[in-house]
């Protein structure tokens, strides 16, 4: 058995991969980002272990959660928001929404929790059409355009899992992308259901496979792939650490 944290957990990707674990003996804990919802996932994942609240797109409430959450064998980091968003968005922080809860929340929370034995970063297959463009991470210049917004930050995440993984050697880190599945964020169009969406990220969790025990990979549905090339830019990674650090007060251990 092993104890889950899965970020974004109430509905859709998230929850499914916690019902999965959860059917499989493991301990998993919730994450949802208000008590609202923090309700409705325990009821729908009654075998859960607990559930934890924080409302990524404020820096406050998620240094509370990485205080709050507790240690974890692995920690799933699922939450993100959609590229739907007609206007740039900001939130309280004066960050631009889509880069606060994809990219930096989940760095911050890698920052501060204590350190897990595996960690999974959910990225999506538009992280190929992502720009890693470091000097205007937060898209302040130009018209907005939500879609290259959320296409930048899928991207942003699997260069934070692979310099999370060279940083730390001894834990294995990989990022993956689902697959189009039908949630709420995938759209009635999309082609694939929920299991297919959450099987690579109970695998990356839980086997003793060779073949999960790698770090610093990319996967769809358990197969390994070649992410955009950006993310394997030891400079860019570096320089998206070095950002994040910035902005959150908090350097990665």
């Amino acid at each position: 058995m092993v104890s889950v944290l899965i970020t974004g957990s109430s509905d859709g990707i998230g929850r499914e991969t916690a019902a999965t674990l959860v059917g499989q003996g493991h301990r998993v804990v919730l994450h949802a980002r208000d008590a609202g919802r923090a309700e409705q996932a325990l009821a729908a994942v009654p075998g859960a272990a607990g559930v934890v609240v924080g409302d990524l797109s404020s820096l406050a409430r998620t240094r509370e959660l990485a205080g709050s959450a507790g240690a974890f064998d692995v920690v799933v980091h699922n939450a993100g928001l959609g590229g739907g968003l007609p206007e740039r968005v900001v939130t309280e922080d004066g960050l631009e929404l889509l880069f606060q809860v994809n990219v930096l929340a989940p760095y911050l929370l890698t920052a501060l929790m204590p350190r897990p034995a595996r960690l999974v970063y959910l990225t999506s297959g538009l992280e190929a059409q992502g720009v890693a463009d470091l000097d205007d991470l937060q898209h302040e210049r130009g018209p907005w355009n939500g879609m290259q917004a959320y296409s930048d930050s899928k991207l942003l995440d699997v260069v934070l899992a692979f310099a999370v993984a060279r940083r730390w050697p001894g834990t294995p880190t990989n990022a993956v992308d689902p697959g189009w599945i039908k949630t709420k964020l995938g759209g009635p169009n999309a082609t694939d259901g929920l299991p297919r969406g959450a099987e690579t990220q109970v695998w990356l969790a839980t086997s003793d496979d060779p073949a999960a025990l790698v770090t610093g990979r990319y996967f769809k549905w358990r197969e390994e792939l070649r992410a955009n090339p950006a993310a394997y830019d030891v400079e860019v990674q570096e320089r998206l650490l070095a950002a994040c650090a910035e902005l959150t007060g908090v350097a990665l251990p």
